[in-house]
């Protein structure tokens, strides 16, 4: 078949992958144009457009596909002309309009990084992992106009582990996602059974995940330990948890697990111990936390063994 594929960061990139290693052809990549990134704030090529240049793709870039712009109706006509039989989309990060997902022979087909209807929106794994889920998946869709509401065509599910970070959970959704959309392209007849056997959302069951803020990733040390070890490792990568060490200053979280350290007649935000697991610091709850890995300003991560070896927190400091 002739693929269209539309994404923009890893997790679409792995995707990209995986389909490129099939008899498909990919006859046109669409992602988000060139930005900023990193600490010098380079023009940077997302990590879908290298892959595709890579495998000398053509790479598409438009600010929009809206038809009230001269640059959305150009862009809706260069892809009508690729006569694609489906358009694969994964983390994109632009609305496709209803002239867009009928334009494909198939429709548009979307990776989602979760069981929908639960966690439609930007930050289904951060809201997984923050939340107390047990369990994610990948559900592949065929697109409709609103966000994330289309039919159901398959749904692979990954067990969220005590341990998992935003970001490792990320890279098992990732691969999941990638393999889940070659099973429902292996053949056109394949493809044909999973469209009608698709199934309906159930709206009541609906829980959307909103964008994360810098603001939420500071760490509340009223909440309780379960809370805020789900919060630190939900905010892994992005935007790290942080707790203010001064007026102008915060300390980064990056990682962290429960503790079974005593906590008695500590208060909230006492670091109560540090040893080789990390800073063990009381929560709301009277239970603790340990934070095994953590960021000073300007340096760099630290894992518990270089916690100590810095002899920058002491026993007894309370965090605000």
């Amino acid at each position: 078949m002739k693929i269209i594929f539309a994404g923009t960061p890893e997790f679409a990139a792995h995707a990209l992958n995986a389909l490129l290693k099939t008899d498909h052809e990919i006859v046109a990549v669409y992602t988000q144009p060139d930005r900023k990134a990193g600490r010098g704030q380079k023009i940077t090529a997302s990590a879908v457009k290298q892959l595709a240049l890579e495998h000398h793709l053509a790479v598409y870039q438009p600010l929009n596909f809206k038809s009230s712009t001269e640059e959305g109706l150009t862009a809706q006509k260069q892809l009508a002309e690729l006569n694609a039989d489906v358009m694969v989309v994964a983390a994109y990060g632009l609305i496709l309009p209803q002239v867009i997902l009928d334009t494909p022979k198939y429709g548009c087909l979307n990776i989602h990084g979760s069981l929908l209807p639960r966690w439609r929106g930007a930050a289904p794994i951060q809201r997984a992992i923050s939340t107390g889920d047990v369990e994610t998946g990948v559900t592949i869709m065929k697109m409709a106009a609103g966000l994330d509401t289309g039919d159901m065509m398959l749904k692979t599910v990954c067990p969220i582990e005590a341990t998992d970070t935003s970001a490792t959970l990320h890279d098992k959704l990732a691969l999941q996602g990638a393999e889940a959309i070659c099973t429902v392209l292996a053949s056109e007849s394949i493809l044909q059974t999973y469209l009608a056997k698709r199934e309906v959302q159930d709206e009541a069951l609906t829980i959307y995940a909103n964008k994360l803020s810098k603001a939420e990733a500071k760490i509340n040390w009223a909440q309780s330990a379960v809370e805020i070890d789900r919060n630190i490792r939900a905010f892994n990568p992005w935007p790290v948890a942080f707790t203010p060490i001064d007026e102008s200053n915060n300390l980064r979280v990056w990682n962290s697990s429960l503790s079974d350290v005593s906590t008695e007649n500590a208060v909230a935000g006492e670091v109560i111990a540090i040893d080789q697991h990390g800073v063990h610091v009381v929560c709301g709850d009277q239970k603790a936390v340990c934070i095994t890995q953590l960021q000073w300003p300007g340096g760099k991560a630290l894992n518990a063994v270089q916690i100590i070896q810095t002899q920058k927190l002491n026993i007894g400091h309370i965090f605000a």
